[in-house]
């Protein structure tokens, strides 16, 4: 009868909190890189999803007919609606750079770091293609995870091109069918073993040898002359545009990128460059993916606009942040009053309201709890004032220091009127 949804979860306000720091810190980096933020709508549509990912996507997204007999979704990601939005902003001054956050909903199997609603962040480019507009785009995702203090970041960088064509020479044929196909078992590669790829393709008719030289070269890591020096890069159409955007990224000081040739983004309309975002030091998988997607626009019939985004996963970089506890403490700016008997909850009750309307973070029992167990709830903050009966009876509090265990004695009046010049 108390159930939810599988796959749904409750919010509470630990994990909130957590999600509102994330949200504060990209709101803050999208900005000093001139991103407008804004936020599409949560219903779209199912025509319009359709038109990112086929009909197929009926099978992971919720949809239903609503009370207008219309066929409607709920958004699967934010890169549809900013790119219906754009799309339909006829007279838009180009480049634009729109960004947003927020939930979205998938019917995807459960797994740890992703419910079936979530929460992304995500910006987005659209005008003409280039390869400084991806650079900015991997070099604001770099710096959005040094804000938030994650160590062992690295981004996994390829060009679909570049696959592609190595593809059509391993295979000598154009047919789509065909590099859709590789671009599949390349893309599985992260989460089934070789032997399980080979064998699934072979199957279904593929040269084991050319399958396997496929994967191979999905194997490639490395900086650009790591790469240089391991493998002919003169078979390799495209990747002058690679050198041009490690080039780029070292100009802006971005050093944690590398090779992937492993990563092709599952999605059919990426066209260029495309990178994952990881921690090395944990199993989560990709926090953050984007890349180049000029085609998406045309679909939304602009084909004149180029587009590059980028979105993250919060609630992964959440558990990311949980094991290498980078959390912010905010003890140093949160302050407990206690009281030694009921007789003196009136007066903390009036230093509580007094520091708060100065703008200060303040706890305060409720309950009427014995002041020892007060204090024990006080541990996190960095002071408790101790509203006691001979203190109190001259006007004065006890004001503790959580940290070091020091005491000394001030005005309540000067707690109520003034308190910067007690906690400065």
């Amino acid at each position: 009868m108390l159930d939810i949804p599988r796959g749904m979860k409750d919010f509470d306000g630990i994990e909130l909190s957590k999600i509102e720091h994330i949200r504060e810190k990209f709101i803050e980096i999208s900005s000093v890189y001139g991103f407008s933020f804004m936020e599409p709508s949560p219903l779209e549509m199912l025509s319009v999803l359709e038109t990112k990912s086929g009909p197929a996507i009926r099978d992971e997204i919720y949809h239903f007919t609503d009370k207008g007999s219309r066929e409607v979704a709920l958004r699967f990601d934010f890169t549809v609606g900013l790119t219906r939005y754009i799309a339909s902003q006829k007279s838009i001054r180009l480049p634009a750079k729109v960004s947003g956050f927020g939930g979205v909903f998938r019917y995807d199997e459960p797994q740890r770091g992703r419910y079936r609603y979530f929460h992304q962040w995500d910006v987005e480019v659209y005008g003409k293609p280039g390869i400084e507009t991806d650079a900015e785009i991997i070099e604001l995702t770099s710096r959005l995870f040094d804000s938030l203090g994650l160590t062992n970041i690295v981004i996994h960088a390829s060009h679909r091109r570049i696959v592609e064509s190595y593809i059509r020479a391993i295979f000598e044929s154009d047919d789509a069918t065909i590099v859709n196909d590789m671009l599949r078992a390349v893309d599985k590669i992260q989460k089934k073993s070789r032997d399980d790829i080979i064998c699934e393709f072979t199957e279904k008719g593929y040269d084991k040898q050319r399958l396997g030289r496929v994967l191979d070269f999905s194997q490639i890591r490395g900086t650009i002359s790591e790469v240089e020096s391991s493998f002919d890069v003169s078979l390799l159409k495209h990747w002058d545009e690679m050198r041009c955007l490690f080039d780029s990224l070292e100009n802006r000081g971005v050093t944690n990128v590398q090779i992937n040739f492993g990563i092709v983004r599952g999605l059919d309309y990426y066209s260029g460059i495309v990178f994952e975002v990881f921690a090395e030091d944990s199993s989560l998988g990709a926090l953050a993916g984007g890349g180049r997607y000029d085609s998406l626009t045309g679909a939304f019939g602009r084909p004149d606009i180029g587009a590059a985004g980028v979105a993250g996963g919060v609630e992964r970089m959440i558990l990311t942040m949980d094991e290498q506890d980078m959390w912010p403490s905010h003890a140093g700016d949160t302050v407990s009053i206690v009281y030694v008997n009921p007789q003196m909850q009136k007066i903390a009750a009036r230093v509580a309201s007094g520091l708060r309307r100065h703008k200060i973070k303040t706890r305060m029992d409720l309950l009427g709890r014995p002041l020892r167990k007060q204090m024990d709830a006080a541990s996190e903050s960095a002071y408790a004032v101790i509203i006691a009966p001979r203190e109190a009876a001259t006007g004065m509090a006890i004001l503790h220091n959580m940290e070091d265990g020091q005491e000394v004695r001030i005005k309540i009046e000067t707690l109520v009127d003034n308190p910067a010049a007690v906690f400065q």
